[in-house]
């Protein structure tokens, strides 16, 4: 068993019939971890079910695992390394003693359970598309360190959780996590978790276009804001296709017959042209602003101390 303290955080909205399971198999694995629920509105008896089984319960108000996750990791807590899993019973913690003895002796920011299931009921194909899609868009501007950044089995660091800037409300939590972690290139790495099928009674609350919309949304706006050169590069090169496009006619027919018959191709061609130099030199301004920001983030990790 290891000394340090570690607290399991269990993200709950209508989880009354396996939240108890979730509680009792961490109990068995670790007997002296502190374990809390964060209800978010539970119309179930998942409260009840809760302390029945001994966990801590909180509430949290403001609907959104995001905004669940921002009080859990704003919340003043005492503990060496803080778990993160779901209440609905699907992910293998039987291992959870051994992954956190290798997060000590390797000194890891933050380990993620990358879901291995055999089982057809434990994923949905839409979000097995979804989750390989994602993750393959995210390994390829940010690195591979992650290939399962949906998963919602997490251990922390506490100076990971006390430097973590939250923004995201819902479920693309997990993404932003793991985004942060890549852009800010921190010890990080998965282990192998078997994922099961919720059981009877237990409900998925993901929609797979709604959510896959604001996951998308989300990584796009991190992608700008943590790659803006490269964001507004494209479209600098959109613009300039699309004036090149316009205006090559234009200019040919000036040069053949010294006259310009289509003045509104001529302005839109050097409007677009104008937006294509716009683009690029903001880009060049906003990855200067980005240097400062990924300085700062990276100062305020380094300088926290326990």
């Amino acid at each position: 068993m290891i000394r340090k303290n570690v607290v399991v955080q269990i993200p709950c909205l209508n989880e009354e019939a396996s939240v108890g399971n979730v509680i009792k198999k961490i109990k068995k694995i670790l007997p002296k971890s502190r374990i809390i629920v964060y209800d978010n509105g539970s119309d179930d008896n998942s409260i009840s079910v809760s302390k029945k089984n001994g966990a801590e319960v909180r509430y949290v108000k403001k609907r959104g695992k995001g905004n669940v996750v921002r009080q859990m990791f704003s919340e003043k807590i005492e503990a060496s390394f803080f778990v993160m899993v779901d209440g609905d019973d699907t992910y293998d913690v039987t291992e959870l003693n051994e992954i956190i003895k290798k997060m000590d002796k390797y000194n890891y920011d933050m380990m993620v359970g990358k879901r291995i299931h055999n089982d057809r009921m434990a994923y949905r194909k839409g979000h097995v598309i979804g989750n390989q899609f994602f993750s393959k868009f995210v390994n390829i501007f940010f690195g591979n360190d992650i290939t399962d950044i949906f998963s919602g089995f997490r251990i922390f660091s506490k100076r990971f959780v006390k430097t973590f800037p939250l923004i995201s409300q819902e479920f693309e939590i997990e993404a932003e996590l793991t985004i942060h972690s890549l852009e800010q290139k921190l010890s990080v790495s998965e282990f192998d978790c078997i994922y099961s099928a919720r059981i009877e009674g237990s409900f998925s609350k993901l929609n797979t276009f709604k959510d896959g919309a604001k996951i998308l949304r989300l990584i796009l706006i991190l992608i700008k804001d943590e790659k803006p050169l490269f964001f507004f590069s494209l479209i600098s090169c959109f613009f300039l296709i699309l004036s090149l496009f316009i205006g090559i006619p234009v200019i040919k027919e000036f040069y053949i017959t010294g006259l310009v018959p289509k003045i509104p191709s001529a302005i839109l061609a050097g409007c677009t042209m104008i937006l294509s130099f716009l683009s690029f030199f903001s880009g060049l301004i906003l990855d200067l602003v980005k240097k400062v920001r990924f300085e700062n983030k990276r100062m305020n990790y380094l300088l926290y101390k326990d």
